[in-house]
C-alpha cells in the first residue's frame, strides 16, 4: 500500500476526533515510503499541529467553509469538469464500475469523485498508475493549491504534495481558466444558495460508454476550456 496517498486522503477528510488522534501516525505515514521530499513533508507541520490541537468543531467549520461552500474549492473532481451536467453522472457511474472492478468499495457516503476517496483508491494501485492519474488532474490540483495559498490555508500543503507526486506541470491554459473563475464569499449564504441552485446530477449509464480506466476519465480534465468553468463559483 502507498501510505503517502492514504495519509493525504485522511488529511483531506472531514475532521473528526479520530482524525485528531491519528495526526502522529499520519505524520509518520507521509515519510514512510519516501515519495515526498523532506522539504515537502516539512510543509505539513502547521496543518498537522492545527488538526491535533484545535477544537474539533472549529476544525469542522473551517473545513466546511473551505470545501463545501465554494465550487472553486470543491473536492469533487468532476465538479471542475462537468458541473451538474448529465455527463458528470455518466462519468461517476464509470468511476464506480472501475472501483468495483479493482475490488475497491469506498466505505463512505461521499461521491466517488471525492478526492479523498480517489486517493484511498490510488493507495492500493501501482505507483506509476497513481502518478499518471494525478498527472491528468494536475491543473485542478494546482488551482486548488493556489486558491488555498491565497486564503493562507494550511491545507495548501496537501495539494502541493499532490502536484509533486504527479510529476507533471499543470496545463497553463486550463489552469488559467480555473483560476479566472470568481470565488464566492463563504459567509454570503444567500449568494451561495443561488450558486448551488442548479439541476441535480443525473446518475445514469451512457449507452455509448463502456467502462474506461480512471486515467481515461480524468484525462477529460485536460480540456482547456470546459464551458462550466466560465461561470461564477
Amino acid at each position: 500500500m502507498l501510505m503517502t496517498f492514504k495519509a493525504l486522503s485522511a488529511l483531506l477528510s472531514y475532521p473528526t476526533p479520530e482524525l485528531k488522534e491519528a495526526t502522529g501516525e499520519i505524520a509518520e505515514a507521509l515519510q514512510s515510503d519516501g515519495l515526498l521530499s523532506a522539504a515537502q513533508v516539512e510543509t505539513f507541520k502547521p496543518l498537522l499541529a492545527d488538526l491535533g490541537a484545535a477544537d474539533v468543531y472549529a476544525l469542522q467549520e473551517q473545513y466546511v467553509s473551505l470545501f463545501d461552500r465554494s465550487r472553486t474549492l470543491s473536492l469533487n473532481l468532476f465538479e471542475h469538469v462537468h458541473g451538474e451536467s448529465r455527463d458528470r453522472g455518466s462519468a461517476m457511474v464509470d468511476l464506480i464500475e472501475t472501483y468495483r472492478a479493482a475490488g475497491f468499495e469506498p466505505a463512505t457516503s461521499e461521491l466517488p469523485d471525492h478526492l479523498p476517496v480517489l486517493l484511498e483508491f490510488l493507495a492500493h494501485q501501482p505507483l506509476q498508475d497513481a502518478r499518471d492519474i494525478l498527472a491528468d488532474a494536475a491543473h485542478i490540483l494546482e488551482a486548488l493549491r493556489v486558491r488555498l495559498t491565497r486564503r493562507e490555508s494550511d491545507y495548501a500543503a496537501v495539494f502541493g504534495a499532490l502536484v509533486q507526486l504527479s510529476a507533471q506541470s499543470a496545463d497553463a491554459e486550463a489552469l488559467a481558466i480555473l483560476l479566472a473563475a470568481e470565488e464566492s464569499d463563504p459567509e454570503d449564504l444567500e449568494a451561495l444558495d443561488a450558486v448551488w441552485e442548479e439541476s441535480e446530477v443525473t446518475f445514469g449509464p451512457d449507452p455509448n460508454a463502456g467502462c474506461p480506466q480512471v486515467r481515461d476519465m480524468l484525462a477529460q480534465m485536460d480540456d482547456p476550456a470546459p464551458k462550466h468553468l466560465n461561470r461564477s463559483a
